[in-house]
């Protein structure tokens, strides 16, 4: 049965009231709720997302070629910002609320979706143009069932996440163990900065690389086309690359760990350095605690400026760190090693759920279309 979103959906308006309200929520790229960066604001006209409620951001739709909506599927009270808009089903007996949300995250809604933005430069979504869009609706027996697989599979995913987050924590535990009873070293004695130049051309634009917050190398964003590459900087595996400027940058510090087995070249802007004593500071152990938000805070704290506030290297020389015997290292290294790949599986699997929508979606169609014939 097609209809429109709006034949079974209401716009909910209730104010958070709260001006610190704790759990503050924006919605990521796989359509899920997540904690807000928008700390310290007053969230008293914030909006409260109800269990089973939808929120959405319908602007930048054009620009992002995706809208950003996601169901609130759990007890706890999430309030958004009062530019998104937050709905919930009036009608449950025409459609499952697991079902709507389903719709929501396959890429063909986003596709539909874009297609259906105005003319302007971010491409909203008019909130009536969404109401506007037509979907299938199978039965709410057939509905059901197919939620049924989607929950098991949200589930299985949920249940390895959190083994995920009880590695982390053993991890944590252990490097917190050691700040406590290993002394911390300026790592300035273990690095040496380094200053490769891709002078002879050896490396090309496919090994240009960027830097995230995220402390990985990522494609450049740059234009390159007519950009001379000799001056790029060369960064041998095992070494790291960071960008001092650490101002309007989510609070972070792009710093990445080449762990390829691959020399990539990077912007001279950014700043290249080696371990000059692997033997008794392990590389990988390193970028552990590059990777720790208290390395983030502590980089923030420590830098200067004024319109550009920036971390030299004078600033990464004098941070410190315990550094206890190779072994010991080499063994936090494995524990931390497996919750990274474990962390990026778990990524995968979200990924894999979210295009399966389709599937499942497509098949709940037909057996609805069947289901007529018969």
């Amino acid at each position: 049965m097609k209809c429109k979103i709006g034949d079974f959906i209401e716009q909910v308006k209730i104010k958070s009231g709260n001006p610190n309200h704790p759990n503050v929520s924006g919605i990521n790229i796989l359509k899920q709720f997540m904690p807000s960066k928008n700390v310290g604001a007053d969230t008293s006209k914030y909006l409260v997302v109800p269990h089973n409620s939808f929120a959405c951001n319908l602007m930048h739709v054009g620009r992002d070629e995706r809208i950003p909506v996601a169901m609130n599927a759990n007890d706890d009270e999430i309030v958004v910002s009062s530019a998104y808009f937050v709905f919930q089903i009036t009608k449950t007996e025409k459609v499952l609320p697991e079902y709507l949300n389903m719709i929501f995250q396959s890429s063909e809604f986003d596709r539909y979706a874009w297609f259906c933005t105005d003319t302007s430069i971010r491409g909203n979504l008019d909130w009536k143009r969404f109401c506007d869009i037509d979907i299938d609706l199978p039965p709410l027996e057939i509905q059901a069932k197919y939620v049924a697989v989607y929950k098991a599979m949200v589930a299985n995913q949920q249940s390895y996440e959190t083994g995920l987050e009880d590695l982390k924590l053993v991890c944590d535990a252990t490097i917190e163990k050691l700040r406590r009873e290993t002394p911390s070293e300026p790592i300035g004695n273990y690095i040496q900065q380094t200053a490769n130049k891709n002078g002879t051309l050896r490396y090309d634009v496919d090994s240009v690389k960027g830097l995230s917050i995220e402390k990985k190398f990522i494609e450049t964003k740059a234009n390159m086309d007519g950009v001379s590459l000799k001056n790029y900087l060369v960064v041998e595996p095992d070494e790291f690359a960071y960008v001092t400027v650490t101002s309007r940058n989510g609070e972070k510090i792009s710093l990445a760990h080449n762990s390829s087995h691959e020399s990539i070249i990077c912007s001279s802007s950014y700043v290249t350095f080696k371990v000059t004593s692997p033997e008794k500071l392990i590389p990988s152990y390193l970028n552990m605690f590059f990777r720790r938000n208290e390395f983030d805070r502590y980089s923030r704290f420590n830098s200067w400026g004024s319109a550009r506030e920036t971390f030299n290297w004078e600033d990464m020389q004098e941070v410190k760190i315990p550094i206890p015997d190779i072994n010991m290292q080499k063994s936090i290294v494995d524990i931390y090693n497996a919750y990274i790949k474990r962390r990026e599986l778990n990524e995968q699997l979200k990924t894999k759920i979210k295009d399966i929508c389709p599937i499942l979606i497509n098949g709940a169609i037909r057996e609805a279309q069947a289901y007529v014939e018969i």
